[in-house]
């Protein structure tokens, strides 16, 4: 039985995809580094800051803490109320979830005071029983190292738990803490990469979520 429901928040909750990927092309621009495509950006995706761009750009670690200075004062810039939007059905079914009684958190390798701002933003702060973002832990996603400080504070089991994002990335860290894994299609990396990564469920829109459970 699924006690637990742990959702990742770019690209599963929030469609945050045209901001990121603006802002990262700005970032590499500003900087005069070498351009990358829409394709390239979304890649990187649910990484933390720094690790996004070692990733996508091969710099050393000094580079990479420069471009994500660089990158956080852009989004911050660029980040007016309604560039960001939930996808649809979201409300709607963290609604039908909470009524289920079932315990919801946020994964996400998003720094906590932009984390904290949508959720804020958006009004979720009573459907969440814990949000963790990049500054709570050591090891980051695909590391099963966020999961397992959910677990642990939450007190819930493993096999009572769902991992719920739309990257490789969410899947591979839901998995190797021992969690049922969905993959969201509709989100940064493909149909492909999530059954690559071996998801136990796919569903191409938020509602579904509801008929897994």
């Amino acid at each position: 039985m699924t006690r637990l429901v742990i959702l990742d928040f770019d690209g599963t909750l929030a469609d945050t995809q045209p901001l990121i990927v603006s802002t990262l092309q700005r970032t590499i621009g500003a900087l005069h580094l070498p351009f990358r495509t829409v394709d390239e950006c979304k890649t990187i995706i649910g990484l933390p800051l720094e690790e996004c761009f070692v990733k996508l750009l091969g710099v050393d670690d000094a580079t990479a803490n420069l471009c994500a200075e660089t990158y956080r004062r852009i989004f911050d810039e660029d980040n007016h109320l309604g560039v960001v939007t939930l996808f649809p059905h979201v409300i709607e079914t963290l609604e039908a979830l909470h009524k289920r009684d079932l315990q919801l958190a946020i994964c996400s390798s998003r720094a906590r005071p932009t984390l904290d701002g949508f959720v804020r933003t958006f009004h979720l702060e009573n459907y969440f029983s814990m949000v963790v973002g990049s500054n709570d832990v050591q090891h980051h996603k695909p590391h099963p190292e966020p999961v397992q400080v959910i677990l642990k504070q939450l007190d819930v089991l493993p096999e009572e738990t769902l991992v719920v994002g739309d990257a490789c990335y969410d899947i591979l860290m839901g998995a190797a803490a021992g969690c049922r894994t969905c993959g969201v299609t509709y989100g940064n990396q493909s149909t492909a990469d999530l059954r690559s990564a071996g998801a136990d469920h796919l569903i191409d829109d938020f509602a579904e979520l509801l008929n897994i459970l």
